[in-house]
């Protein structure tokens, strides 16, 4: 039906509603922004109630057809949301995307959210089918080239005016990490005068003395492998109030690169040529190389799903401790392995809590 622009998005969504979107892409604040537009859309909409599914070992592919096939009790009108932590569904999941896609149930609105989508997942029955059925909102990276841009239209969008120098200054500052940039944005709305002119000098003095603890710094310190540092700097955001999630995201994102770096690497392309496919800026590609001396692919992988799991106890869905686990995965992201990989496996199984 359509294949849209992040950008173009929010005019489309005024327009009318498709009955299934498809949101991909490795840039989380976007993903989440335009995840945010559909919802709101559709609670406009009337789509008052939501369920959420993600697609992880025990899903049943069914009850998401037979959910979306049955009136509810509670509202005339339901947004299902499907989140494809790996991007693929698999053979079975496949299948169901692929049969629900032939005919979208007409009080229902499908709301799927994956990471970015490789060549030979897009020729997939069941993505074409999707596409053709829905929309497929791709969510595009933002280069260095871009960034300025992105992050004086944001500066415009929160009420703040800065020069060409100051916008400079925060770019080079979040490195191309649009979450970052967001959430200085938001910090510079609290300390900016009224008339919210920034200079480069104030934008420079605003940034660096925002917080004591940076989220990315904590990212850089485990990557160097500075356990005590990065610990430290947990604890410290810990203190200030930081989001959880955020901390998670920043994580999860960095371990992604290293995976698919390494992954890359193990099929035999030069590093640089890994790391730029990966989106890795030259100036951490030495952070990223020392990081995969000692992080394999297996160890990636687990650590991934540590994240995932941590994501289910941030949200609730399991008693784990969030800190705790954002402790131990900082720890290992280090190099510190605080638990051996067979225990690790067991915990993120659910069988370690039998023994």
């Amino acid at each position: 039906m359509a294949k849209l622009r992040f950008e173009q998005l929010s005019a489309a969504l005024k327009k009318s509603l498709s009955p299934i979107y498809l949101v991909s892409g490795d840039e989380p604040l976007l993903v989440q922004e335009a995840c945010d537009s559909i919802r709101n859309a559709a609670r406009t909409a009337g789509f008052s109630e939501r369920e959420l599914y993600h697609n992880e070992p025990g899903l049943d592919w069914g009850q998401i057809l037979s959910s979306a096939n049955s009136l509810s009790l509670f509202a005339e009108r339901k947004l299902i949301e499907l989140r494809l932590g790996s991007g693929k569904p698999g053979d079975k999941g496949g299948k169901i995307l692929l049969q629900y896609a032939a005919a979208p149930a007409a009080d229902t609105l499908l709301l799927i959210a994956a990471p970015k989508l490789d060549g030979s997942t897009q020729r997939a029955k069941w993505f074409k089918a999707i596409e053709k059925a829905g929309c497929f909102v791709q969510i595009w990276p933002v280069t260095a080239a871009q960034l300025p841009r992105w992050i004086g239209q944001r500066l415009q969008q929160a009420g703040l005016k800065a020069g060409s120098q100051a916008v400079e200054v925060l770019a080079s500052k979040v490195e191309g990490n649009l979450l970052a940039a967001s959430q200085e944005i938001e910090k510079l709305k609290l300390l900016v005068a009224e008339d919210g002119l920034i200079s480069a000098e104030m934008m420079s003095s605003a940034v660096a003395d925002s917080a004591r603890y940076d989220v990315f710094g904590l990212v850089d310190k485990a990557l160097h492998g500075d356990a005590r540092a990065a610990v430290k700097n947990l604890h410290g955001l810990r203190g200030e109030g930081t989001d959880a999630t955020v901390i998670l995201w920043a994580l999860a994102r960095e371990i992604r690169t290293l995976w698919r770096v390494a992954h890359a690497c193990a099929q035999g392309q030069n590093f640089d040529w890994a790391a730029k496919q990966a989106g890795v800026w030259d100036k951490r590609k030495a952070l990223v190389k020392t990081a995969l001396r000692r992080l394999k692919l297996p160890q990636l992988q687990l650590l991934l799903r540590k994240a995932n799991a941590i994501d289910k106890a941030i949200k609730g869905m399991s008693m784990a401790q969030p800190w705790d686990e954002l402790l131990d995965l900082t720890l290992n992201l280090s190099g510190t392995v605080s638990l051996s990989p067979q225990v690790q496996r067991l915990a993120l199984s659910g069988k370690y809590m039998q023994l």
